[in-house]
């Protein structure tokens, strides 16, 4: 199990999408750390009727989950908890306003279609089928057998 989590090739493309995915996310997490995080769990509470614990995660894998995850470490664990993440958001929030993001303003704030989410979706696949590539603490651990396998 662990040389199937960890294992990686030297690629620069699973790179590129770990560091751009995790970077992106990892800036709406601490955007919700600051000062937005009361507003959104009040939102995420009250409006969308979550538990609270939900909202705890949601927080946990946008920022400490995708720091590991432009770092390299647990990949494909770490972009199966965004794609779990992003799949919630799709059927518990954005199914109901459609394919298309809210270009011309016409929805209120927050309400956007899903088409950025299964943007994300991909790239979460597309790294737990590649790995972490090259540049990571995985490949790392593979390369000097740190990890007993």
């Amino acid at each position: 199990m662990t040389k199937q989590l960890f294992t990686t090739d030297n690629n620069y493309a699973p790179l590129i999408l770990r560091v751009v995915l995790g970077t992106i996310i990892i800036v709406h997490g601490w955007d919700k750390l600051g000062e937005g995080f009361q507003p959104f769990m009040q939102y995420f509470t009250e409006v969308l009727d979550m538990p609270a614990f939900l909202g705890w995660l949601t927080v946990f894998i946008e920022t400490a989950a995708c720091t590991l995850l432009v770092l390299g470490f647990a990949t494909r664990l770490n972009a199966m908890l965004v794609f779990g993440l992003f799949l919630g958001m799709i059927f518990f929030v954005h199914w109901q306003d459609g394919f298309l993001m809210n270009w011309f303003g016409q929805m209120d704030a927050g309400e956007e279609g899903f088409e950025y989410h299964l943007l994300v979706l991909a790239m979460s696949a597309a790294l737990f089928v590649m790995g972490s590539g090259a540049f990571s603490i995985d490949r790392y651990l593979i390369k000097t057998k740190t990890l007993a396998l």
